[in-house]
């Protein structure tokens, strides 16, 4: 995909989990289909949080390739906006979930095709060295998708 067309697919992605959240009850949102798993509202908190964090990563990887770029599964920003969601409005969290459509325009739209060539090292030691590509491939777009069928099977579930 170009990047055009990845800006198009993660703002369509975007409108479909927004679309989906509206209007959803406050039991509905909190709900998980068990222990292990999240609601919907932490879900949306982590897109949230995640969109922003990746494409700072990208413009650190454009800015500083030397500069290993990533997180784990523990990093203490992804942690907390999941274990803080249900303290969040659901209308606030799919608002800032709706602005982060104008981040992905801004810095995606910055890019050059040739820039998502660009290497760097991970510092996830699962991920090595990856081109940007890799991060606006996996980690937004997929990532994306991936947590739509997520919201849409807790939904399911819980009807």
């Amino acid at each position: 995909m170009s990047l055009k067309e990845t800006i198009a697919s993660i703002h369509q992605t975007t409108d479909q989990i927004i679309a989906a959240c509206q209007g959803l009850s406050e039991e509905a949102l909190r709900w998980k289909p068990n222990e292990e798993s999240w609601s919907v509202q932490q879900v949306l908190c982590h897109l949230e949080e995640a969109i922003p964090y990746w494409l700072r990563e990208l413009q650190t990887m454009i800015n500083s390739p030397e500069t290993p770029w990533g997180r784990g599964l523990q990093h203490e920003g992804r942690l907390a906006a999941v274990s803080d969601a249900h303290e969040r409005k659901a209308p606030d969290v799919l608002q800032g979930l709706a602005a982060t459509k104008q981040q992905v325009q801004d810095v995606l739209g910055s890019l050059r095709e040739e820039d998502l060539q660009l290497e760097a090292q991970s510092r996830n030691p699962r991920f090595g060295t990856k081109p940007l590509s890799f991060i606006v491939d996996h980690l937004l777009t997929e990532h994306l998708i991936t947590h739509l069928k997520q919201i849409e099977r807790n939904i399911g579930a819980f009807n």
